[in-house]
């Protein structure tokens, strides 16, 4: 907004560069957070403590202490991202519209979900919640498909001319990329902190990905793939960095909220969605590397289960829970996760210059 009501008025515009609305975007987001996340809290308390307070079935048992702990704190995220958004966002990109409508349609999945977890300790079903998470991707993912400045070919990180022009299949990965971190950031969401921790890190390297790509100067020079317009999704995630941020205010342990599915779900899908703009689908794999881990723990739990009839491979899955059922502090292992998580950033960091 302020991009649009400025530019027109000043010979040296600050409200055109992208560093600067950027920067500001995560301090007000941040700063709405703040503000806001105490309110948020006690309305959110009202709620689930009239329910009869809601804790994750798939837990220890001594989480039922948190019972009583608020849940659907991604609402936060969702009101203050979506504000600063609509604040230092040029409107007039199609890149901060799809995100925008991503984050908010996977975060009303999500609201509806954790909603009816508090309500009647169900929530929705899982064929009903994935259905609805195709619905919309799939939705998002044909625009962007048919966007004529936007192409299909899948880049291979480390390898300076290894790509492939994928044609319509690069709609089904695309898909595929938007639901599956969607659902692994989700899985992620099982201790205090642990979520927003490597959320906040790959949110971070997506926002410099995403300034390179749309400079066309420095993307010929690192030889990443020039997404014309994609630069302004830097601020778009800038937000959503200063909103996480205000959010972990609270979630840092003991956490006086959670994320819920409101939360998990619209971050994972934006990370998604953001590496499918800028280019870096491969990357995601590298800087959610948590993610990824997290999310083949539980297919390996299942499918060991199966097959050895009854008998599981970790204690418990995802396999955050395992390790609490070894007995080490839940704050030791999250703060491990982020490093693991800041070490991965590194490495998909590299390849701008390992070619």
């Amino acid at each position: 907004m302020f991009y649009h009501l400025f530019y027109e008025y000043f010979d040296v515009n600050i409200f055109k560069y992208i560093t600067f609305r950027g920067f500001y975007a995560l301090l007000t987001a941040f700063f709405i957070s703040l503000v806001l996340g105490p309110y948020v809290i006690n309305r959110l308390k009202v709620f689930q403590n009239k329910e009869g307070g809601y804790v994750r079935q798939d837990t220890p048992d001594w989480h039922q202490m948190k019972k009583y702990t608020p849940t659907m704190g991604g609402v936060l995220i969702l009101l203050s991202v979506t504000l600063t958004s609509l604040i230092w966002c040029r409107l007039d990109n199609i890149y901060v519209w799809l995100l925008i409508f991503t984050f908010l349609l996977f975060g009303f999945i999500g609201f509806l979900d954790d909603y009816k977890k508090v309500k009647d300790k169900k929530g929705l079903s899982s064929k009903a919640k994935f259905l609805m998470q195709l619905v919309v991707a799939s939705g998002i993912s044909i625009i962007l498909y048919l966007y004529p400045k936007f192409n299909t070919v899948l880049y291979f990180p480390f390898f300076k001319n290894l790509h492939f022009d994928l044609g319509i299949f690069y709609l089904f990965l695309m898909i595929f990329i938007i639901v599956g971190t969607s659902n692994a950031v989700n899985l992620t969401d099982g201790l205090d902190g642990l979520a927003i921790g490597p959320s906040l890190i790959s949110i971070s390297t997506f926002a410099f990905f995403a300034y390179i790509s749309g400079n066309f100067v420095l993307s010929k020079y690192l030889i990443v793939p020039y997404v014309e317009g994609s630069g302004e999704i830097t601020v778009f995630l800038m937000a959503l960095l200063g909103g996480g941020l205000g959010f972990l205010w609270f979630n840092s342990f003991p956490a006086e909220m959670f994320m819920g599915d409101a939360g998990a779900l619209s971050i994972g899908a934006v990370l998604g969605l953001s590496s499918i703009i800028t280019k870096q689908e491969l990357v995601l794999a590298i800087v959610g590397g948590v993610f990824v881990v997290e999310t083949l723990s539980v297919i390996a739990q299942v499918t060991y289960y199966r097959f050895t009839g009854g008998k599981r491979l970790f204690k418990m899955a995802p396999i955050h829970h395992h390790f609490e059922l070894h007995g080490i502090p839940e704050p030791k292992i999250v703060v491990r996760v982020w490093i693991i998580s800041l070490l991965l950033s590194i490495i998909a960091l590299s390849t701008l210059k390992i070619r």
